[in-house]
């Protein structure tokens, strides 16, 4: 059993939990991913490791509430554990001076680049990150950000806090600014959201990379699910990446892919245990 340290609403649907791993400390590098299993009937499902702590042993997961076992994920509290945590697993992130790199998360994607802000800075690159969200509340991690990036552009599509629009219009215009060059750009994120990114850096010749943990299923390779063309090549996202070239990627084949197991997760919706309360529907968040 992994004991829960902290556990608390970032945003409506969306939960941080700090959760006691030294197992994984001891391999942990920006990237990595680990596999939970909250208690015995659960799926096993990947999450990023958002943070880590070695003075706690600690790391952070940052969990959206899409079906039902991220939902009995989210409903633990502080004090309580999972079952299983399993890893690091998946291949670590590209890390090495490129100069300018510009980290792209929409959503819980902003988990993925967290790590990878501490890592670039420390090797002296330039960071600047670009995070988005529909509205404000939904921006994340934006001030634990700011302790590693030169500069943090939040996004919203409504307008109601920073850039009015979505992340590729403000990386348009960190592009278009020829005094900070663009060098390299990582994005973590939905799918449309990486292949638009894709989109914009493909004309300039900006080395992208992108996170595919949006289609893994099992993490370990066994179940084909998160299989994915990457220029002539079918690779695996959870053991031959999750990261890959943003240009190599076929996302179009990677969007169909998305909805195999609709069925599956409505299934699992509809035969939830009788007399359930999802906390995460009516969680307040945190002003």
């Amino acid at each position: 059993m992994f004991l829960i340290l902290d556990a608390q609403w970032l945003a409506p649907g969306i939960r941080r939990l700090i959760v006691q791993a030294p197992h994984v400390l001891r391999h942990h590098q920006p990237g990595h991913f680990v596999i939970v299993r909250v208690a015995p009937e659960s799926e096993r499902i990947p999450l990023t490791v958002a943070d880590t702590d070695h003075d706690k042993q600690t790391i952070t997961l940052i969990v959206q509430v899409v079906g039902a076992t991220t939902e009995q994920l989210c409903n633990l509290e502080t004090g309580q554990s999972v079952l299983d945590v399993a890893g690091p697993l998946g291949k670590p992130t590209e890390i090495k001076k490129f100069g300018h790199v510009v980290l792209v998360g929409g959503g819980v994607g902003t988990a993925v680049i967290l790590p990878q802000a501490k890592a670039l800075k420390n090797l002296g690159n330039r960071v600047s990150a670009v995070i988005g969200g529909r509205s404000k509340d939904y921006v994340i991690l934006e001030q634990d950000l700011s302790q590693h990036c030169d500069a943090v552009y939040p996004c919203t599509d409504d307008g109601s806090y920073g850039y009015h629009g979505f992340v590729t219009g403000q990386l348009n215009e960190l592009i278009a600014d020829k005094a900070q060059p663009v060098d390299a750009v990582i994005a973590a994120g939905p799918v449309p959201m990486m292949k638009a990114v894709a989109e914009v850096t493909r004309p300039h010749g900006i080395h992208t990379i992108v996170s595919l943990n949006p289609i893994m299923v099992d993490g370990t390779g066994m179940c084909g699910g998160c299989r994915v063309m990457v220029g002539d090549k079918m690779l695996f996202a959870c053991v031959d990446g999750p990261e890959f070239d943003a240009h190599q990627v076929d996302f179009d084949e990677l969007r169909d892919r998305l909805t195999a197991y609709r069925t599956q997760e409505k299934r699992a919706w509809d035969h939830k245990p009788s007399g359930h309360v999802c906390k995460c529907k009516v969680a307040e968040v945190p002003s």
